[in-house]
């Protein structure tokens, strides 16, 4: 990836040992399931709002209008936050990551992170809307955000409630070593799926789907997150599409590492890694076939209107 010459965002906040983010790196391992984290409420979007959401995902505004009647609203209340889909550790991990690493680390994200800034800027902006930036935080340990108190054993994510993204930096080794998923790329790949999740909140789509979930049976509501997040892995691709075209990004090799890394984390390779054995009516974020699927599709065409995928009949 050529990412040293890039812009640096100005959103990065470092709450790498201080306060509620300090104490020592924590790993993954083991294999219980993310914790879950309480549900906090959203704001409602307008008319034109809904209008833009539908333009972008090439769908009739009728259709999520009607929602809005029989739902009292776009907004309201939505899952606490989204993330990578990874199993938490059990035992703490080695101390950490060395200084410079870290610091190289906190420079790619922050490059990273500006680059899906003027991406999506320019995307929303084509469409008439603003893009508004989220924060992204970096912390080690544990940290305190507007979804509650999160370890960093559950991977990085994204609170809808406060609009920022965490990350544990020491996540990117386990990417690399545990899950075999090298390269900087692959590394991209994580931060754009969680801008990914930030994209569906300024639309709506996650407060929409909260709100189906909550009146869901559980396999339904399965369902529900695995196209969420095969949705958040498709913008991902939409994101590294438009930025190469734009910015000669991507270098031999960069494709092949985010495809890798979107199915080194599916849900069947997860399970069968923790446990030994799969179930699909649990998944939650997609099998590894269909993780890399939509960030394919996402990458190919850079469309947002082919990553809908609560109309696909195959994901």
């Amino acid at each position: 990836m050529r990412w040293r010459t890039g812009r640096r965002s100005s959103n990065v906040e470092d709450r790498r040992g201080a306060g509620a983010g300090g104490g020592a790196d924590r790993g993954y391992g083991g294999g219980r399931m993310p914790v879950r984290r309480r549900t906090v409420a959203g704001g409602g979007l307008g008319l034109l709002a809904i209008v833009v959401i539908a333009m972008l995902l090439g769908v009739d505004p009728s259709l999520l209008l009607g929602l809005v009647g029989s739902g009292g609203g776009v907004g309201g209340g939505q899952t606490g936050d989204s993330q990578m889909g990874m199993p938490p550790a059990v035992q703490q991990a080695p101390a950490g990551l060395p200084g410079g690493r870290r610091d190289e680390l906190a420079d790619f994200v922050s490059v990273v992170l500006a680059d899906t800034e003027d991406t999506w800027s320019a995307i929303f902006g084509d469409s008439g809307a603003e893009y508004r930036e989220p924060k992204l935080v970096l912390f080690t340990h544990y940290v305190q955000s507007a979804c509650g108190l999160t370890e960093a054993a559950v991977g990085p994510f994204y609170c809808p409630a406060d609009e920022k993204v965490y990350i544990d930096l020491s996540f990117y080794d386990e990417l690399k070593n545990r899950f075999n998923a090298p390269g900087d790329f692959a590394q991209a790949y994580v931060i754009a799926h969680e801008v990914g999740h930030h994209v569906q909140n300024l639309l709506g789509i996650s407060d929409q789907v909260s709100r189906a979930q909550r009146v869901a049976g559980r396999s339904e509501a399965n369902q529900l997150s695995v196209r969420l997040e095969l949705q958040a892995d498709c913008l991902a691709g939409v994101w590294a599409h438009h930025a190469h075209a734009a910015r000669n990004l991507l270098e031999a090799g960069d494709v092949q590492e985010g495809l890798n890394a979107a199915a080194q984390i599916g849900d069947d390779r997860m399970q069968r890694r923790s446990s030994g054995f799969v179930v699909p009516d649990s998944f939650t974020h997609g099998s590894s076939k269909q993780r890399a699927r939509w960030f394919r599709i996402g990458l190919a065409g850079g469309d947002v209107q082919q990553c809908n995928t609560f109309e696909a009949e195959r994901l």
